[in-house]
């Protein structure tokens, strides 16, 4: 009852506070004097065509303001958040409160020889006889072949289980789980883990991804350079085909890749598509819940959490925990096929982050994370505001005026927009061009944000979908 009342709570302060922050622009912009607004200009073009336009613009001052606010904001958020990182390196924090800090590892592992790193590959499978023989592919691809492959089949009525013992790898069929993914994860771990050195790593990755062909050796080199180390994540990009709505998403995920990127690998979530954990991460966590970290005692993965894979990443930073994403890590993960399909997926990753939220609190180590929601919340009233003021305007005006300061303003918006999915080819570059087919994606997004909040705000239970193999062919 208490964590029901918590999580309610939690989504009426996410809307609370960014109506707090809409309703600060407006009144600055309220208090800003626009002067006299001007009659539109004529400009004749050539014979018989001529256009109007609008050279009023805000003023300089509401300009200045609003680009100082964003560049404070945003070295704030920045700032803090390296502080955090580094505390969790430098910080001479007792190891009974953040375990895996790198100071504390560091220390625990002076003048040790662990033995070469080794990765074991967990495939948790529920009915996916159709796309594990591609990932399983993949991994065999690999420049470096991981040691060991162990699909953990759940409730797999299909042919998952004699598909992977076909292809070589090892299975371990889950008992009476009614946790899905993380329930089944965690039967596997509870026996792996007590026989796994401390460079023995763990890879766990879902059955409709392909690694790229570097993937295990880039991530080993890692571990074996910095044996402070807890997770090295993928980045992801999504997989061909679905038509527009396929190129949607893989706009979204190329954008997400180039930021963490920029930020030089440094995570906001570890993909549950392919991410690589030290077992003192994951004893750690495990040996956490129901004191430093949210969950039952001695689960790796909290079951009750929408979102696992977000959940482990706040799980392994809050006991200090050093990962990151390099850049050649990058795996190709299954897209939703359909409108549908999107929606209860974003829903379940909305509720799911959100919730996590409310389960840790405010932290330093979840302060990112909540200016993230905030920051959504605010793109949900600014971009419907938008919209709207697109629509008043045309209904209003016998003829389109234009306004040259908003034009140069949309022109760094169209740029930005282009640069930023560069990399994932023509297709990509001509829809970011045209700007409103994506936004509005963005605008859909944003109702599943809204539809997450209400959701929450009214207790309303949360589901758990899975793309099955069904669905995958009607949609092929």
């Amino acid at each position: 009852m208490k964590n029901d009342r918590l999580r309610r709570f939690t989504g009426l302060a996410v809307i609370a506070l960014t109506t707090l922050a809409a309703a600060g622009l407006m009144l600055v912009v309220i208090a800003a004097d626009p002067g006299e607004f001007a009659r539109p200009h004529r400009l004749q073009v050539a014979d018989g065509w001529s256009l109007l336009y609008d050279d009023h613009m805000p003023p300089w001052l509401l300009v200045l303001l609003a680009v100082v606010l964003t560049v404070v904001i945003g070295t704030a958020i920045g700032g803090f958040e390296s502080f955090v990182a580094n505390r969790s390196r430098r910080s001479p924090e007792g190891a009974l409160k953040r375990p895996i800090s790198p100071r504390t590892i560091m220390a625990a592992t002076r003048g040790v020889y662990a033995g070469e790193v080794t990765v074991t590959v967990l495939i948790p499978a529920h009915n996916e006889e159709k796309s594990l023989p591609i990932t399983l592919a993949s991994l065999k691809a690999q420049s470096t072949p991981p040691d060991r492959i162990l699909v953990v089949a759940d409730n797999c009525t299909d042919g998952t289980v004699q598909v992977a013992r076909d292809a070589g790898a090892d299975v371990i069929e889950t008992v009476d789980n009614r946790h899905k993914k993380a329930g089944g994860l965690n039967q596997a771990l509870r026996g792996l883990l007590p026989h796994l050195g401390d460079n023995d790593t763990v890879m766990v990755m879902d059955a409709d991804t392909a690694l790229s062909d570097r993937f295990i050796e880039i991530a080993k080199a890692r571990f074996t350079a910095d044996r402070a180390l807890m997770a090295v994540g993928g980045l992801f990009h999504g997989e061909p085909g679905h038509g527009l709505l396929g190129q949607f998403q893989r706009n979204e995920y190329t954008r997400y890749s180039r930021e963490i990127e920029r930020r030089r690998g440094r995570v906001f979530v570890l993909t549950g598509a392919a991410s690589l954990f030290r077992p003192a991460a994951l004893r750690a966590v495990a040996d956490s819940r129901g004191t430093l970290i949210p969950g039952v005692p001695g689960d790796v993965y909290d079951t009750v959490a929408l979102t696992e894979d977000n959940e482990l990443t706040i799980a392994i930073k809050s006991l200090g925990g050093l990962m990151t994403s390099p850049r050649d890590c990058t795996v190709v993960t299954e897209l939703m096929p359909t409108w549908g399909m999107l929606w209860k997926q974003r829903l379940r990753w909305q509720r799911g982050a959100i919730e996590n939220l409310a389960a840790y609190g405010v932290t330093p180590t979840t302060v990112r994370y909540w200016a993230q929601q905030i920051g959504i919340g605010y793109s949900v009233i600014a971009l419907a505001s938008y919209f709207l003021l697109i629509f008043l305007t045309v209904v209003a005006l016998d003829e389109f005026v234009w306004f040259p300061f908003w034009i140069t303003v949309g022109s760094v918006f169209v740029l930005e927009r282009l640069v930023t999915v560069w990399r994932g080819g023509w297709r990509a570059r001509v829809l970011s061009v045209f700007v409103l087919p994506e936004l509005v994606f963005d605008m859909f997004l944003n109702v599943v944000f809204v539809k997450g909040i209400i959701d929450m705000s009214f207790g309303r239970e949360a589901g758990w979908s899975h793309l099955t193999t069904a669905a995958k062919e009607t949609s092929a």
